[in-house]
């Protein structure tokens, strides 16, 4: 959540943000009607309580004659008392009801506009020209089937669509992906966390995953316990409620789990294959950073991510996300985006967010800089969501007789492996 007092103080700046999220700027006019009313609520509330306290030292030093007015006043402050404090409790409500419906203030430097405004900001790698090379390249799933990887038929059969099965050299890709970038993020100072699945309503709603992304999260009402779809939610949630000491920081975790999204809204839309699922594997990076050197993590996450990918040998570019296709929590992200041969186009395969204190807020982690203390800042980057990173090696590796090259990052955790090969029907 922002900072009440940023919102009392320049209200304007909340307003532009909400605009550029194509969110309700009447949000911002509510929120500020009800902090006012919560602050002056309260200040009512301690004047009565303040009045009932010294009216409660007189009463025993009065005489009887006053004892009995000084009762009577005495009873009519205690239902004053208690109407303020039920108002204030209502306030208060009020207050962190529509604070929780707001997203995080968006960085003045990113652009504005919805999905399809994002800037591109650097372009890696070269994109092969298969006609050059004599034959068309094939998609990723017939790759896979070739290959023994990828068994689409039977995950459908089994869970239903956008559900798979990774097989054989498939499964095999997978474990070598993550061990790699474990190993990778282990290098950079990050502190591997196989982190739990299934998380309380507090964590998945101080993430702000429970707003406008809630849609796409898996409920379970009888435990009332909600599958995540990313570890940044535990490990978020991680120093839930803690102060962490400045010399502390930064504090770096890679988080390794499985993944679950509803994919809602995306009826007819890439269905083939495993590139957009309803269950995935995915190495995390997460930071807790003080405020004042979150933009410059932001840039570190960023770093290493395009390390990751310039090391599957991948062509990709690396977009400024626009403010309309921001999650609630992030004020920045940066995705980097593979080509894929068969779609003629770039996609999504890494982003790095960064969520100032919008979060740090929500799960009450903060840190103290000697008497200071106060939020500090989180941020997130995805550095392996294995199964779309599949989809880019199949297809930007293949060979002419279908056979697919192994990256050479990738080979010390594949046994020495060069190629991935078709096996015999």
């Amino acid at each position: 959540m922002i900072d009440l007092r940023l919102l009392r103080e320049d209200p304007d700046r909340v307003r532009a943000s909400q605009r550029a999220r194509g969110e309700d700027v009447a949000l911002v006019d509510a929120l500020l009607s009800a902090d006012e009313r919560r602050r002056s609520s309260g200040v009512r509330f301690d004047e009565l309580r303040s009045e009932q306290k010294a009216l409660g030292k007189l009463i025993p030093k009065a005489t009887p004659e006053e004892r009995a007015e000084l009762l009577q006043k005495a009873e009519q402050l205690k239902a004053d008392v208690k109407a303020a404090e039920a108002a204030q409790n209502e306030a208060d409500e009020e207050t962190k009801r529509l604070l929780l419906q707001l997203g995080n203030l968006v960085h003045p430097d990113v652009p504005v506009g919805g999905e399809e405004d994002f800037v591109v900001l650097e372009t890696h790698g070269t994109i092969r020209d298969f006609a050059a090379e004599g034959f068309e390249p094939k998609d990723h799933l017939e790759l896979g089937e070739a290959l023994g990887a990828i068994d689409v038929e039977r995950g459908a059969k089994v869970s239903g669509s956008r559900f798979y099965y990774l097989t054989g050299v498939g499964a095999l890709l997978e474990l070598a992906l993550v061990n790699a970038a474990i190993a990778q993020a282990t290098e950079a100072g990050f502190v591997p966390m196989l982190t739990p699945a299934l998380v309380r309503p507090r964590a998945m709603e101080g993430t702000g995953f429970l707003g406008q992304a809630a849609e796409n999260v898996y409920h379970l009402e009888k435990d009332d316990y909600y599958l995540v779809g990313t570890s940044e939610v535990p490990l978020a949630a991680y120093h839930m409620d803690e102060i962490l000491d400045a010399d502390q920081l930064p504090l770096r975790y890679a988080g390794f789990s499985p993944c679950f999204r509803r994919e809602a809204g995306t009826y007819g839309k890439d269905t083939r294959g495993i590139f957009r699922v309803h269950q995935f594997d995915k190495v995390e990076m997460f930071s807790y950073v003080a405020p004042e050197d979150a933009e410059n993590e932001h840039k570190r996450i960023l770093e290493w991510e395009k390390q990751w990918l310039t090391g599957l040998e991948l062509p990709f570019q690396v977009i400024d996300v626009a403010s309309g296709d921001l999650g609630a929590s992030a004020s920045r992200k940066f995705d980097c985006e593979a080509w894929i041969p068969t779609q003629g186009k770039y996609r999504e395969l890494t982003s790095a967010s960064n969520c100032d204190g919008f979060q740090a807020r929500r799960l009450s982690v903060r840190m103290r800089d000697g008497k200071k203390v106060q939020p500090l800042a989180t941020l997130n980057g995805t550095l392996c969501a294995v199964p779309r990173t599949i989809v880019a090696i199949l297809e930007n590796h293949q060979q002419a007789d279908g056979s697919v090259r192994v990256p050479q990052v990738l080979r010390p955790y594949l046994g020495g492996r060069e190629l991935l090969e078709p096996v015999a029907k």
